[in-house]
């Protein structure tokens, strides 16, 4: 994502936590072309082993890794989730690659996320069933107790941990898209200095291209020749005819892009180790009603075996993502 550093980010002044739309829409923008891509080949991500949805007390099969529940953490899950089997999961749909339909006119869900939820139902004996709702509402529906959780790309911040408690699951930020084969050679956003770069206008990425200006004039390449568009896909379409040497998005979408776009030949995403979620990467997490604190330690504990044993890393790989995994389950990161 984008003004958010991947996550949705809106500003929130009261308890209510009423969350404002305009910087999801922007982001929304900015995945429009990674929208227009959501085909049930390219999004159940087939070619990756799949996935299939966890019955309670089942198990979850995705990209050849195999989830089984474990009875310990299952012991820790509130009596109410025990005796349902269910966890109630809010949802803001689609958000690619982190929620989407798997086709046009489906309702059947696909994405990061949920297989995610799958993957951690699985773990704790019961299923995680995703609502849609609308992003603005999603909290305020938690502190009604309409859900349990949400997952839905949401940043873990100081404000909504007012109301609500974060499992953090990824790390993320903006990142370069460029052409197939990288013919630039661009690593690092110092590679940009001096050359002409698209983005999308009013966007957390233009702001982080002008504030890395000075950077570029001291290091003797000169500045960046900023190119801004008004959605993303015209930012792309600038990189494909090679007006420009990249494209800076947030960075799951451009993996997405990467891996889906004319199937996954035309784009490439730029990894900077020094950088693996993205620049200025932020935490996202699983938002969990505070009325529900043994739910968030079980979840917490079942997000770090699958941490431990690769099926996190794997599920974000499979939408091209893998390095804004988490190496450690915390809770509660926001420095904001």
């Amino acid at each position: 994502m984008a003004a958010r550093a991947v996550a949705r980010q809106p500003v929130e002044k009261d308890l209510t936590v009423k969350l404002t739309s305009s910087n999801r829409r922007t982001i929304v923008a900015a995945m429009s072309c990674a929208t227009a891509l959501l085909t049930l080949s390219a999004c159940s991500g087939s070619n990756d082993g799949g996935s299939t949805p966890a019955a309670a007390g089942g198990k979850f099969t995705i990209a050849g890794k195999v989830v089984q529940q474990d009875a310990a953490l299952h012991k820790l899950l509130p009596d109410a989730v025990k005796k349902s089997g269910v966890v109630r999961v809010a949802t803001d749909i689609p958000y690619p690659p982190f929620e989407m339909y798997t086709a046009a006119g489906s309702t059947k869900m696909t994405g990061l996320d949920y297989d995610l939820g799958q993957a951690l139902g699985a773990k704790l004996g019961v299923r995680f069933t995703f609502s849609a709702q609308k992003f603005d509402g999603i909290v305020p529906a938690l502190q009604a107790g309409k859900f349990d959780v949400a997952m839905s790309a949401m940043t873990d911040n100081k404000e909504r941990q007012q109301v609500v408690d974060f499992v953090d699951y990824t790390q993320s930020g903006s990142g370069i898209l460029v052409a197939d084969g990288n013919p630039e050679k661009i690593t690092t956003l110092d590679d940009l200095c001096g050359r002409k770069v698209a983005v999308q206008a009013a966007t957390n990425q233009l702001k982080l291209l002008t504030a890395h200006q000075a950077a570029c004039a001291a290091s003797g390449r000169g500045k960046a020749d900023i190119k801004t568009f008004p959605k993303d896909s015209d930012a792309q379409l600038a990189l494909r005819s090679g007006k420009v040497v990249a494209d800076v998005l947030t960075k799951p979408a451009a993996g997405w892009t990467a891996r889906t776009a004319d199937g996954g030949k035309a784009f490439d995403l730029v990894e900077d180790p020094k950088a693996p979620g993205g620049y200025n990467a932020s935490p996202n997490g699983i938002a969990v009603s505070k009325r529900l604190p043994e739910l968030t330690d079980a979840i917490q504990k079942a997000l770090q075996a699958l941490i431990d044993d690769g099926t996190l890393t794997k599920i974000c790989d499979k939408y091209g993502v893998g390095s804004i995994a988490v190496h450690k389950a915390t809770r509660n990161t926001a420095v904001n």
